[in-house]
């Protein structure tokens, strides 16, 4: 019996189970001729090339770049933190961690825009006095405890208790809180204010934990440093010095039902002694942002892998005139002259190296459109001496006009034996004492006999302010996102503990100030603002002079920020939600996963 050999056989199963199609298409390719098979090839590896980039094409119709759940960034704050607590934080350190461990039944949009946080909505009763709240189902804090209407209850009570003394106890006087159920809170206020939802932001913190510490022990609690919330992110871990101090704290974003998760996967806050300790750290890479930083010193940062971002913040400094204390400051044409002496283009740039917006009321930018100031250059040096020059002879028209002479041996300004001269008090505070340094220097150089006092800030409030105990005096005042000029301009307000400085009494601008607070419709709200500031602009009160910028330096990698209308510092978190630095491609069908 013959047989074939294993080579043979081998040969005969292999051809046996190719496919026929790939056996006649080897016989074809046999018959090529070795550039014709060149050619084959090439045209085959065209086709390859093109098939790939019509897939890649319809990819990219087809899909859409979205942020992705990834990076880090490192931000240094000046002071260690020692209340991450809504209800007792004071410094920035604290106010800035609050901001992201813990949230509220609100919160607010960078457009200003107060929407629904912790609450799945809530209603205002018409006459403005009554907000009901209900808040999302299976809401829980870190520690995975459920968040209810006991926690929201328990928190606006630990504000109110005098024993406390919680920075947030002014926001919630005569505001009664009651619970219908688990998942309902109510507010009852005595009277309309406009204002008060952007309270409702304020942070919940978990009964279960605070409910058993006593009111002279929640200061000195370790939750104080080891926080709980229920915000977008949560302590991951933290670091400490030999004297137990804070030095640094990781936070990892959380996974909450019905509420949005954030993108970058860890945020680094390192605290340093002083603002050199903070300037040198940046500079040596150990953080990447910076909030609030000085305008003074952002010409010592290394800026070329960072990103600067500005707002005007809703404060208004200005001088104001206690017209009974000084009897001069009381005619019209002296405060009206006082301020044409002022090139406040000028001071803004000097004192704030032109990071501020100009003012000429009452209200701030976040109401009102104001000019950016553009900073001088030292080319242009002379042509702010001209216009220091076009200043004061401005003021010195206006004096002349309105009976005053100018004793040029004496040099001082007389009315019917009267001299033009008052006492210009201020705060220690560098922006202030530079600000009161500049307009010294134009009064005087007007002619006008004036003195400068500048006291320690604490000194300033207790000893200047509470008893109103000045000619005029240089401040600020923090409007807040919904304006409420109530407390700084009616005439209810002109004794301690208002904040009337100028001691301003005028019945149109009361009954004004009363309906602005009270009406919650913005647009009417903002139009008996401007009718109240054409009542300020005729009586001349104060002098308004700038609303400063808040500066923060961010790496270029981070996007997605929006600082919008601050208050405060911490609130350039408000949408920290949708920071990212890292993205990725995804289907768009897929892409409202990532909204």
């Amino acid at each position: 019996m013959d047989s074939d050999s294993p080579e043979k056989l081998r040969s005969h199963m292999t051809r046996e189970r190719r496919p026929w199609r790939f056996a006649a298409l080897e016989e074809v390719m046999r018959t090529f001729r070795p550039s014709e098979r060149l050619l084959l090839y090439t045209l085959t590896a065209l086709l390859a090339v093109s098939a790939l980039s019509l897939v890649i094409g319809l990819n990219a119709s087809i899909s859409v770049v979205v942020p992705s759940p990834a990076g880090s960034i490192s931000e240094g704050v000046v002071g260690p933190p020692r209340f991450i607590n809504p209800v007792l934080a004071i410094s920035q350190a604290d106010e800035d961690l609050a901001q992201l461990v813990y949230a509220g039944l609100t919160r607010a949009l960078p457009d200003g825009t107060i929407v629904p946080d912790m609450a799945d909505r809530f209603e205002i009763s018409d006459d403005g006095t009554v907000y009901t709240f209900t808040l999302k189902e299976g809401l829980t804090f870190h520690d995975g405890r459920p968040l209810t209407a006991e926690d929201v209850m328990f928190t606006i009570q630990s504000v109110q208790n005098p024993a406390l003394k919680s920075p947030r106890r002014v926001d919630w006087e005569g505001v009664s809180v009651t619970s219908e159920n688990t998942n309902t809170v109510v507010f009852k206020l005595q009277r309309a204010y406009a204002p008060f939802l952007e309270n409702t932001s304020l942070g919940i913190i978990p009964r279960h934990l605070w409910g058993s510490i006593p009111a002279e022990e929640f200061p000195f609690a370790t939750l104080n440093t080891h926080p709980v919330g229920s915000g977008p992110y949560r302590i991951l871990t933290g670091q400490t010095d030999s004297t137990g101090a804070v030095t640094s704290y990781v936070l990892a974003p959380r996974t909450q039902r019905g509420s949005e998760s954030a993108f970058i996967s860890k945020i680094t806050f390192r605290f340093y002694a002083n603002q050199d300790a903070l300037v040198n750290a940046f500079n040596a890479g150990e953080i990447d942002s910076i909030a609030g930083i000085a305008p003074s010193t952002l010409e010592l940062l290394n800026l070329h892998n960072s990103t600067l971002m500005r707002v005007p913040l809703p404060r208004v400094f200005g001088v104001f005139f206690n017209q009974g204390h000084a009897p001069t400051l009381a005619d019209p044409a002296v405060r009206a002259a006082l301020e044409a002496a002022i090139d406040k283009r000028a001071v803004i740039d000097s004192v704030l190296h032109g990071y501020g917006a100009m003012l000429d009321g009452p209200l701030p930018p976040s109401i009102v459109d104001n000019e950016r100031p553009t900073p001088v250059s030292g080319e242009n040096a002379d042509e702010g001496s001209a216009a220091a020059g076009e200043f004061a002879q401005r003021a010195r028209d206006i004096l002349s006009e309105n009976g005053w002479t100018f004793d040029e041996k004496a040099r001082i300004w007389q009315k019917k034996k009267e001299t033009l001269s008052f006492v210009l008090a201020t705060g220690d505070a560098p922006e202030l004492s530079a600000t009161a340094q500049l307009l010294i220097d134009y009064w005087r150089a007007l002619g006008i006999e004036v003195s400068l006092h500048v006291y320690p800030l604490s000194e300033l409030n207790t000893n200047v302010i509470r008893p109103r105990n000045y000619d005029a005096i240089l401040f600020g005042e923090v409007v807040g996102r919904t304006p409420d000029l109530f407390a700084f301009w009616h005439s209810s307000q002109r004794n301690d503990p208002g904040l009337n400085l100028s001691m301003y009494a005028n019945s149109r601008a009361d009954n004004t100030l009363a309906a602005a607070r009270s009406t919650t419709d913005r647009k009417e709200r903002e139009k008996l603002y401007a009718s109240f500031a054409e009542t300020i602009k005729k009586d001349r009160p104060a002098i308004f002079l700038y609303a400063p910028e808040f500066i923060y330096v961010v790496p270029k990698k981070l996007q997605g920020v929006e600082l919008g209308i601050l208050t405060l510092p911490s609130e350039r978190f408000l949408n920290v939600r949708e920071w990212y630095t890292d993205t990725e491609r995804v289907w768009s069908f897929f892409s409202g996963a990532y909204k």
